[in-house]
């Protein structure tokens, strides 16, 4: 059983629903990801200068448990790549960093709820979630085609505001945070279930409409 410790104790999760391929790096070659990363960066600003400075970092996993041992998981996999960002957010070009968790073998269905409960977990300290499954093909903000993902994979990365508030139209509250946000250093885990299973349990407080 892999667990992260918090301030209500230890975050229960998934046990050997990941299998580790390749430990973070900074090299999206090593990851085979360098044309995709290519791609994109005419879609992000940030990226080309996060990748040339080494802020962008890479953590790849196998998809090996059944489907809500691997939600739990991914889950815990972003937990330690949030908690690897903070420190650094405050620091110069800290509004570069970036780190990716990405699943092989994992579709839409096992991000999801991680990246729902992530981005409200940590938005109010001012980083953002992203999430692009395998294959997903999407359309940015002009019309553009944005490249197609070679594989599942959560990004997080100190919120912009201004620009992040177009991705969190289906929650003002969560946008209105995000504005105004300040990490103290809390525990966001404060209040929270330690089970991955109530965890989610929990996060439906947080859907539209309740």
């Amino acid at each position: 059983m892999v667990t992260l410790a918090h301030g209500g104790g230890a975050l229960r999760t998934g046990a050997g629903a990941l299998r580790l391929v390749e430990s973070r790096t900074t090299d999206p070659e090593t990851v085979n990801v360098t044309e995709y990363v290519a791609a994109v960066a005419a879609h992000c600003p940030w990226l080309a200068p996060s990748v040339e400075r080494g802020s962008t970092g890479w953590t790849v996993y196998e998809a090996v448990g059944v489907a809500e041992c691997v939600e739990a998981g991914v889950f815990h996999a972003c937990v330690q790549a949030a908690e690897w960002v903070r420190p650094l957010a405050n620091r110069p070009h800290g509004a570069l960093v970036c780190e990716n968790v990405v699943v092989l073998g994992a579709g839409q269905e096992a991000l999801d709820w991680p990246h729902w409960v992530l981005k409200h977990l940590y938005g109010p300290v001012g980083l953002m979630f992203g999430k692009f499954a395998a294959g997903e093909e999407r359309m940015d903000r002009y019309g553009r085609r944005i490249p197609v993902p070679p594989a599942s994979f959560l990004p997080v990365r100190v919120a912009v505001p201004a620009r992040d508030a177009r991705f969190l139209r289906r929650t003002p509250d969560l946008c209105a945070a995000m504005a105004v946000a300040v990490d103290d250093g809390r525990d966001v885990f404060e209040g929270v279930p330690c089970a991955w299973k109530e965890i989610k349990q929990w996060a439906h407080h947080l859907l539209p409409g309740r």
